[in-house]
């Protein structure tokens, strides 16, 4: 089935068998390397956006595939594994390490390899990691020590429980109450830290969180 989710994962699985990252696969190609980025893959209001077939013709002449590989890819009738950590593991990082630089691409996924990991809880699909709470601003939901699962290319809602990260470095876990192109309202976990409105221009990346240590 030709569905939003395949075709980005083909793009993916595509970069991954010529040891590139998407972006690394968008330069090769001649396009702007932050075509293929998982930021771009949602539309400001999470509505899906699909890879022009132009950008689909430049990637194939790039890395020599052929239309018949791009589709086995899209079908899923070969499956190229993309992680280094082992399987059911997902690499594990501190609040402190999220809002340094260089550990993280621009859609909110952990990049280089020697992470700490812990197990994948049930649910949690490839891509996901894990936050480790530290301190206690983020009270009486999560305490210091507690484990957050993320998910940078899960949709989100309004409603749901986010991790963010400004261009300023700071990250923070809160609930998303609404975001719009300029943009987004966040309300806080412990009653004694502010409600925030931050401008869109502002977020390096908004990510899920699918499950907690509990």
């Amino acid at each position: 089935m030709l569905s939003h989710e395949r075709v980005w994962a083909a793009i993916d699985a595509l970069a991954a068998r010529h040891s590139l990252s998407a972006s690394g696969l968008a330069k090769r190609a001649g396009l702007d390397s932050t075509a293929f980025n998982k930021s771009k893959r949602l539309s400001a209001d999470g509505r899906p956006r699909w890879p022009s077939t132009e950008s689909l013709s430049k990637i194939m002449e790039a890395t020599g595939a052929s239309l018949n590989e791009m589709i086995g890819l899209i079908e899923e009738r070969s499956i190229v594994i993309t992680t280094t950590q082992r399987r059911g593991s997902v690499p594990l990082l501190g609040f402190a390490q999220a809002g340094a630089g260089g550990f993280f691409d621009d859609a909110g996924f952990p990049v280089g390899q020697g992470w700490e990991e812990v197990e994948l809880p049930a649910g949690a699909s490839e891509g996901a990691y894990a936050l480790q709470v530290q301190g206690d601003s983020m009270l009486p939901l999560y305490r210091d020590g507690d484990i957050l699962i993320v998910e940078p290319g899960a949709r989100v809602q309004k409603g749901d429980r986010v991790v963010v990260k400004t261009s300023a470095g700071e990250v923070m876990a809160k609930i998303l109450a609404g975001r719009s192109s300029k943009a987004i309202e966040l309300v806080s976990l412990n009653p004694a830290h502010a409600d925030r409105s931050i401008p869109a221009i502002e977020i390096e990346w908004m990510a899920r969180i699918v499950w907690a240590s509990q």
